[in-house]
Order: structure tokens, then sequence, then C-alpha cells
């Protein structure tokens, strides 16, 4: 029989006094209050009440085991009030991942408005480009840029995560714009040292993927190499969403728009959990109408 149930009906005896009313308040009969009992002392190895045709008492073990059952069982409320109160309310602490310059640039903002809008919510951020383990580092969801691997995660799509190569209107000015990718050769270029080495300056119908020239400028901060396009240094290669606002006002420049890598993939990952608490559900709505 199930334990917990059998110490509600023990605590039920001892407070009405009878298995008749404790029959009465579970919609049970007497003899199934008898059995929930027989069944508890069977597991302790003795006696929680003394049985006269007139009364029932507790014995020793019984006093102080319904005590400890009603300690048990106010805990077990709690725990399930508590429950009901975050599938209630959006609340509590989301752990995201995110890669470093997708995070800083765009999901930071955006998650700045999210936690406008649900105030009994806090966000840690942690950006790194290395693929976390959800499960094991504890991270309610994450961003991931490029093809999934084989995964139990919950992966739902973003919008594509496109490239596109820029430098400022001085920098053109100055050393003329590419037409194809081969004049690339007489240019500074900008080398994000976060690619893999086959994946660098790699273009539309270029094979080798060599670096296209052997940069002055290396740095692993996309943020860096912004900058330095921006003061007119050189041509960068970063994603669209990242340099959007650059080009839009003017302060760079797109070219060889027809050579830039097609767009990645990019997937918001979480735990594949039947009942997500509130506060991740309203994440991944937030998340999808802002980034799908």
């Amino acid at each position: 029989m199930d334990k917990l149930r059998g110490m509600e009906i023990f605590v039920a005896v001892v407070d009405t006094g009878s298995f008749t009313a404790a029959a009465e308040r579970f919609k049970i009969s007497a003899v199934m209050v008898g059995k929930h009992i027989r069944s508890l002392e069977e597991r302790l190895g003795a006696a929680l009440l003394t049985r006269t045709t007139r009364r029932q008492s507790l014995t020793e073990i019984g006093r102080h085991y319904a005590e400890q059952c009603r300690l048990i069982l106010a805990q077990v409320q709690a725990a399930e009030s508590g429950a009901e109160a975050l599938r209630g309310a959006p609340r509590g602490q989301l752990k995201i991942s995110a890669p470093v310059s997708f995070g800083a640039e765009w999901l930071s903002p955006a998650i700045a408005g999210y936690l406008e809008q649900y105030p009994d919510i806090s966000v840690e951020l942690s950006l790194n480009d290395r693929m976390v383990d959800l499960v094991e580092e504890g991270f309610d969801a994450a961003i991931r840029i490029g093809v999934l691997g084989d995964s139990t995660m919950i992966a739902r799509p973003l919008r594509p995560y496109g490239m596109v190569i820029c430098a400022a209107p001085s920098y053109l000015a100055r050393r003329g714009t590419p037409q194809v990718p081969a004049d690339l050769a007489q240019h500074e270029c900008l080398d994000f040292t976060g690619w893999s080495a086959q994946g660098r300056w790699r273009l539309k119908g270029e094979k080798d993927g060599r670096a296209f020239p052997p940069a002055r400028l290396r740095s692993n901060s996309t943020h860096a190499l912004r900058m330095a396009a921006l003061e007119g240094f050189g041509i960068t290669m970063q994603a669209e969403l990242i340099l959007s606002r650059d080009i839009a006002e003017g302060r760079l420049v797109p070219i060889l728009r027809d050579h830039v890598p097609a767009a990645r993939p990019m997937h918001l990952l979480y735990s594949r959990d039947r009942q997500p608490t509130p506060k991740l559900t309203t994440f991944i709505d937030f998340v999808l109408t802002r980034f799908s």
C-alpha cells in the first residue's frame, strides 16, 4: 500500500479518534482504514494503536510516529504548494547559454526587455562559444549556431545566422572596393581566431578556406574587429545581425555580397521536459517571437 497515503489515514485516525470517522474523511471503508494501519505496523514491526471494544489509544511508538507523520505531511504539502505557485506564475532564475557575439549584441538587450515584462524572474546569462552541456552544467536553455548533432534536447529553429563582409567608407575610399574574392589579397582582412582553421575567410566558391591574405590584426573578439573596421583599418566578415545597425547608419558598407558564405542555422535548445515551468515557457516564447 502507498506509504504516504497510509500516513495520512493514520493521522486522521488519531485526530478523529476512530476508524469510522477517518473512513468518512477519505471516502473509504473502515475495513480499508484498518488495512492501511496494519500495513504501517508491519513496515515498522511495532503496534501503533492499542484497541479495545470501546476505544483505541496510541502506543508510545504510535505517539512518536504520529508526530513524525505530521511533519512529513506538512513538508509534502509545502512542496506541492511551492510547485503549484511556480507553475502558476513565472518566477525564479533562468540560466541561459549563448555564443559570445550574438549574446552580447542581440540576446542581452532582448533579455532586458524580457525581465521588464516578468519582474519575478532573474537571468544568469553565460556567454561562451563552446558547446555547454545543458544538463551537466545546469542550463535551462542555450542558443546554438551551426549544424546540430544528435541530441535528446528540443531544438527550435531561429533566424539563420547569415554573414556579411563590410568595410568603412573611409577604408574603401583609400584602398578601393574589392570586386571578386581574389582582390582581397591586396587588402587588410581582419581575422577572427574563433573560426576553425578551415573556415577562415572561406567565401562562396573558395574550396581551400585559406586565410586571405595572412591577417595583420587577429582577435578572438568580434567586437574588437568591428571597432577596427569602424576605424577604417580593414575589412571584416561577421554576422549580419551584429553589423546591421552599422550598415543601416552608413558606418559600414557591405561588399562582395555574392560571395559571402551560406547562412548557418541557429536554434534554441532546452530539455525535453513534459511540464516546463512558466519561467522557461515564457522565455522560449519570447526568444521565438524576437528571433524567429
